[in-house]
């Protein structure tokens, strides 16, 4: 098993720092191919929001090199996985709830991270970032921890009036924001010929799952420079419909 991969980041019309972090990670173990893509929506004055998205991203990237040796040759790899995951996530919400008490700010980030580990996806998931599957149809992974998202699962606002809530923004946890987090885990069997796709907010108000479908159908994407490209078409759609968030995709192929 093989991946293309992509990613583009963007600063948006009209903020002037972005908040957004990435990481694309890729290693070869001796039972197959490993992977690690996150994105990381940080929020808080300033810098803040810069510094915690980036804290999560050098925290996972850590772990994924220390720790994915040895899981790779687990007999209980999924258990261990769910465990090592919270526990460093864990860590991490700590130690930016512990700089954002001692300096006396607020601040936060998302997580949304998909660890493909040979024919198994595992997501680990905060917030309202997104990932989707995109192969003969497309399919959202992730739900969001939002307030809109909990009262159109309660049957109290419709999808159509989520949209233009003005609370849509308005999250139930994030990492570094409380003591107490819950990461959503979900995990699934992993097909060649299909794309995988993770983004900050900022980029899936403005498009629509048929946009989404059609551009990033792994049938027409045959090299990393094509899906590149589509990537960073669909991000400068985004901002010509005035998306004024941060705007971030991490997109695989998998071969």
């Amino acid at each position: 098993m093989g991946f293309l991969t992509a990613h583009h980041t963007d600063l948006g019309i009209k903020k002037n720092t972005n908040q957004d972090a990435l990481l694309l990670k890729t290693a070869k173990t001796p039972k197959g191919s490993v992977a690690l893509f996150i994105v990381c929506d940080g929020m808080g004055g300033l810098s803040h929001g810069e510094l915690a998205s980036a804290t999560v991203i050098r925290g996972m990237a850590e772990w994924f090199d220390v720790e994915m040796p040895r899981l790779s040759q687990s007999e209980y790899i999924e258990e261990e996985i769910y465990a090592e995951i919270t526990k460093c996530i864990n860590q991490l919400n700590e130690k930016i709830l512990h700089y954002g008490e001692t300096s006396k700010v607020k601040l936060g980030t998302t997580l949304t991270a998909l660890l493909i580990f040979h024919n198994k996806y595992f997501i680990a998931h905060i917030g309202d970032s997104r990932a989707y599957s995109i192969s003969n149809s497309l399919h959202q992974l992730t739900q969001d921890q939002t307030l809109v998202a909990r009262e159109v699962a309660r049957g109290n606002i419709t999808e159509e009036q989520a949209k233009v809530d003005p609370r849509r923004n308005v999250l139930l946890q994030c990492v570094g924001a409380t003591k107490e987090i819950e990461v959503d885990f979900s995990t699934g069997d992993v097909q060649v010929n299909t794309v995988f796709m993770l983004c900050s907010d900022g980029f899936y108000h403005q498009i629509t799952e048929e946009e989404l479908a059609l551009n990033l159908s792994p049938e027409t994407i045959k090299s990393e420079q094509e899906l590149k490209d589509k990537v960073v078409e669909l991000v400068e759609l985004v901002k010509a419909r005035k998306e004024v968030d941060n705007i971030s995709v991490v997109a695989a192929k998998v071969l």
